[in-house]
């Protein structure tokens, strides 16, 4: 029986600074996303195959993503249903990386469009952390229940 539904996994990192939360986001790359800030910012993530272990795929596509390893425990977060319909699954874990050191695996589409050229672009450009509320801004707007449960379970 297929899958109504595409499903994704990944990783929220979050570490205390000073006494404050900051949550690891990371900015899509590509032309689409290239002049976007606020509500574009995501939780590394990726595409669940059928069949494949949810946080097995999330710490994968975290690392595929970032070039960082997340090691846990791994917290499971309500999932989240994106307008497309597609089924967000996040883990949140602590931890606490370089952002300026980010390696991310690339895609390759056609631009500029109709062009006939190919061009590869990062899955994701750069990473950083936010505190809350200025995470609740960046973070694309289907995520942030995200943000609320770890702020509520921490």
């Amino acid at each position: 029986m297929a899958r109504k539904a595409e499903i994704s996994a990944g990783i929220l990192v979050y570490r205390e600074t000073n006494g404050a939360l900051e949550v690891l986001l990371a900015h899509p790359g590509g032309p689409f996303w290239a002049r976007k800030d606020e509500g574009a910012w995501t939780i590394p993530k990726g595409l669940v195959e059928p069949g494949a272990d949810l946080l097995a795929t999330a710490q994968r596509e975290f690392t595929e993503e970032t070039g960082f390893v997340a090691d846990g425990p791994f917290v499971p977060l309500a999932p989240v249903r994106q307008s497309s319909g597609k089924i967000v699954h996040a883990f949140a874990c602590r931890g606490d990386v370089d952002a300026a050191k980010l390696i991310s695996n690339t895609f390759e589409i056609e631009w500029p469009p109709r062009s006939g050229r190919r061009r590869q672009f990062p899955e994701v450009d750069r990473a950083a952390w936010f505190d809350l509320a200025t995470a609740r801004e960046k973070l694309i707007a289907y995520q942030r229940p995200f943000l609320v449960e770890l702020e509520k379970m921490l």
